[in-house]
């Protein structure tokens, strides 16, 4: 899923194995939950809950989401949503104070996505490839 759009494409390697070695990094670090949305025993969504403890905002723990993927013959159905307000439940659990993402700025749909369920594009996001 993680190749499966335009620009997953051009970034994704489907069967390489360093994703095997980050999986195990990942599964090893109790900072870390890899999520996965099973039907009828296929997987159909995924995502990777990092939770972030900081020195600011008082030492608030923070909850990053990443590599959010809904299957196509899935997205509509609710279930991004749900899975969604599954990992708020999570960072709430673990005493998170915010919750934060990015999405690609080409991303249009993805944007509207999380602006209905509550997030707000307050920050500007900024990488440097190395």
């Amino acid at each position: 899923m993680l190749a499966d759009d335009p620009l997953g494409a051009l970034r994704e390697s489907p069967g390489d194995p360093s994703y095997l070695r980050a999986f195990a990094d990942i599964d090893a670090d109790p900072n870390q939950l890899l999520v996965v949305a099973e039907n009828n025993g296929e997987v159909v969504a995924t995502m990777q809950l990092s939770f972030i403890p900081g020195l600011s905002r008082l030492g608030m723990t923070r909850c990053q989401i990443e590599a959010v993927r809904v299957r196509d013959d899935q997205r509509g159905s609710g279930l991004g949503e749900a899975m969604i307000r599954w990992a708020l439940d999570r960072a709430r659990e673990r005493g998170c104070g915010l919750v934060q993402l990015t999405t690609d700025a080409t991303r249009t749909d993805a944007r509207r996505f999380y602006e209905r369920i509550g997030f707000t594009p307050s920050h500007v996001g900024m990488k440097l490839a190395l």
